[in-house]
C-alpha cells in the first residue's frame, strides 16, 4: 500500500510540473516564487550581456570558434560597471520605461514613454536613434518607429529592451504583446517590432514551464505566420530537430537563407547583421542547444556572432525567469552579487531595486487581468498566445547599389547626385566643426522639388544617423540637389554614400 501511494505521489508531481494550460486556467504560485523568477530574469539578463560584452560585433558573419576563450574572472561585472557601463544599454533602456510604469501605472500613455525615451541622456543608435530624433522633430510614435520614417526600423533595439514586458507579465503573452505594441512602435516595426514581441512573449511563458522547447514554439504562436519573421524562427525549429546535437549546423542553415539584410542601411552589402529576425534565431539557438543549462545556453547565444551580447542577455534572462534566481550556479551569481546595489549608468536603479519594481507591476498585471493578488500568493489567469497584427517593413524593395560619393563637397552651398531607382538612404555626411552648439540646415530637393530640411547638430546624441531617405519614388531615372541653408567659414559639409533601392 505504501508502495502504491509513493508511485502515486510521484506520478503527481511528474504530471503537475508538464502541465499543460489552456487559455483561462489558472496558475498559482507563491509570491516568493514569483519575485524568484523576476530576479532570475534581470539577473540572467545582466550576466549574459556581460558574458558576450568584449564580442559584441567582432564577430559578424562567422561564429566564435570554439579555442577562442570568452573570459569570466573574478570581479568581471563590476569591471564593467566601472569601466564601461554601456554595454548595458538593453538593461537601462529597459528601465526607462519601468520607471514610466512605476510612475504613472499600467494606463501610462505611450507619449510618456516617448518623451521618457527621446530627452534620456543616453546615446542611441540605430532604431533608437531614428526615433529620438523623430520625436524630437515632431514625428510621435507610432509614426516614430514606422519604416517609412525610420531605415532601421526592423533593427534589434526593441528586441532588447522588451525584457521588461514579459517580466510584468508571467503566464499573460497576451499582456505583454499589448505592452510590446506600446512601447515597441516608438522605435520598430514589422520583423523589428516582432523581435521584441517574441522575446516578451519567452519571458512570459517562462514563468510557468520548465521546457525551453514548448517557451519557443508557445511564444512563436504570438507571431503571425506569414511573415518571414515567423518562418525564420520556424526554420531554427525544425533545424534543431534535423541537427540535434549540432548547433553549428542550424547556424549555417540561419545564414545560408535567413542573413541578407535588404533594410539597416549600415549593413546592407556588409557582413554587419543588426536585423532583429536573424539575432532573435541566435537566441532560440542559444536556448535550444542549451537545453536548460545555464552556462551553455549563453556560450552558444554569444558564439553565433554578431550582437553577441544582447543576444545572450535575451537568452539567459528567459532561462533567468524559467529556473529562477535561487537555481543561477553561483559561479554567475558570485560577480552579480558585487553589483546587484549599484544604479546603472543614466539612471538611480539597481538591481535590487528593479527586482521589487517588476514584482509590483506584475502584481499590478495579474490583478488587470482577472488573476488575485494574497499576501502570500497569486493566482494568475494564463493565456494561450495568439498572434498579433501582421506589419512589413521594406516590401517591394531591394538594394541595388551602395556606393561612395567622391569630392561631393557643399563648400559652395550646392551639389547635386544622380541615381536610377525607387528609393534611396543618403548616409550623413561628413561635417568637419568646432562648434558644438552649430546646426548644419540643409534642404534636400528630389527632381527640383524639396523633400525636406534636414537639421544636423553637431551634438550626436539628438542628431539622426542617416541625412535623407525616401522609398516612394517612380521607377526610373531620379537627381537629389542639396541646399546648405547656413554655410561658414571654417566648417565643411562633405557628402559620403548613397544606399539605392528598386523594386523587386
Amino acid at each position: 500500500m505504501k508502495k502504491n501511494i509513493l508511485i502515486l505521489c510521484i506520478i503527481t508531481l511528474f504530471s503537475s510540473c508538464n502541465h499543460t494550460y489552456k487559455d483561462g486556467d489558472t496558475c498559482d504560485m507563491s509570491i516568493s516564487e514569483l519575485q524568484d523568477k523576476i530576479k532570475g530574469g534581470w539577473a540572467g539578463q545582466t550576466i549574459g550581456c556581460t558574458y558576450g560584452g568584449h564580442t559584441e560585433f567582432q564577430y559578424n558573419g562567422t561564429i566564435i570558434n570554439d579555442y577562442v576563450p570568452i573570459p569570466w574572472t573574478q570581479g568581471y561585472i563590476k569591471w564593467w560597471y566601472d569601466n564601461a557601463p554601456g554595454l548595458y544599454d538593453d538593461v537601462y533602456m529597459d528601465l526607462t520605461f519601468v520607471s514610466v510604469i512605476d510612475k504613472l501605472g499600467l494606463d501610462a500613455p505611450i507619449d510618456s514613454f516617448a518623451v521618457k525615451f527621446a530627452n534620456s541622456p543616453y546615446p542611441l543608435w540605430h532604431a533608437n536613434q531614428a526615433a529620438r530624433y523623430n520625436i524630437l522633430n515632431g514625428i510621435m510614435p507610432p509614426s516614430s518607429g514606422y519604416w517609412k520614417n525610420n531605415p532601421h526600423a526592423d533593427d534589434i533595439d526593441y528586441q532588447i529592451e522588451a525584457d521588461f514586458a514579459g517580466l510584468m507579465s508571467p503566464c499573460m503573452p497576451n499582456y505583454a504583446s499589448e505592452i510590446s505594441n506600446k512601447v515597441g512602435h516608438i522605435m520598430n516595426y514589422g520583423n523589428g517590432w516582432y523581435g521584441g514581441v517574441f522575446i516578451g512573449a519567452m519571458y512570459s511563458l517562462a514563468f510557468v514551464s520548465d521546457d525551453v522547447n514548448e517557451i519557443v514554439k508557445e511564444a512563436l504562436k504570438t507571431i503571425p505566420t506569414q511573415s518571414t519573421f515567423y518562418k525564420c524562427i520556424s526554420d531554427v525549429i525544425k533545424w534543431k530537430k534535423k541537427y540535434p546535437t549540432d548547433w553549428k549546423a542550424t547556424w549555417f542553415e540561419v545564414e545560408r537563407k535567413w542573413t541578407a539584410d535588404i533594410s539597416c542601411p549600415d549593413g546592407v552589402y556588409k557582413p554587419f547583421n543588426i536585423d532583429a529576425m536573424v539575432n532573435s534565431a541566435y537566441v532560440v539557438i542559444g536556448l535550444l542547444y542549451g537545453n536548460g543549462d545555464f552556462a551553455k545556453t549563453i556560450d552558444i547565444a554569444t558564439r553565433c556572432g554578431q550582437d553577441s551580447d544582447c543576444n545572450p542577455a535575451s537568452a539567459a534572462g528567459i532561462l533567468g525567469v524559467m529556473i529562477g534566481y535561487d537555481a543561477i550556479p553561483d559561479y554567475w551569481k558570485t560577480n552579480l552579487k558585487e553589483v546587484e546595489n549599484t544604479a546603472f549608468v543614466y539612471t538611480n536603479i539597481s538591481l535590487q531595486d528593479v527586482y521589487k519594481m517588476s514584482l509590483k507591476h506584475a502584481l499590478w498585471s495579474i490583478q488587470r487581468n482577472r488573476g488575485s493578488v494574497t499576501d502570500d500568493s497569486v493566482r494568475i489567469v494564463y493565456q494561450t498566445p495568439h498572434p498579433v497584427k501582421y506589419e512589413q517593413s521594406f516590401e517591394n524593395l531591394r538594394p541595388i547599389e551602395r556606393n561612395k560619393i567622391s569630392n561631393m563637397s557643399l563648400k559652395d552651398s550646392t551639389c547635386s547626385v544622380a541615381f536610377n531607382g525607387v528609393g534611396f538612404v543618403l548616409y550623413s555626411p561628413n561635417i568637419t566643426c568646432n562648434d558644438d552648439k552649430y546646426t548644419a540646415e540643409i534642404e534636400v530637393y528630389v527632381d527640383g522639388k524639396i523633400l525636406e530640411t534636414v537639421s544636423l547638430p553637431m551634438n550626436f546624441t539628438v542628431r539622426k544617423h542617416e541625412m535623407c531617405w525616401n522609398y516612394d519614388l517612380s521607377k526610373g531615372n531620379h537627381t537629389l540637389t542639396f541646399v546648405w541653408k547656413n554655410p561658414q567659414k571654417d566648417i565643411e559639409c562633405r557628402l559620403t554614400e548613397i544606399l539605392i533601392y528598386d523594386n523587386i
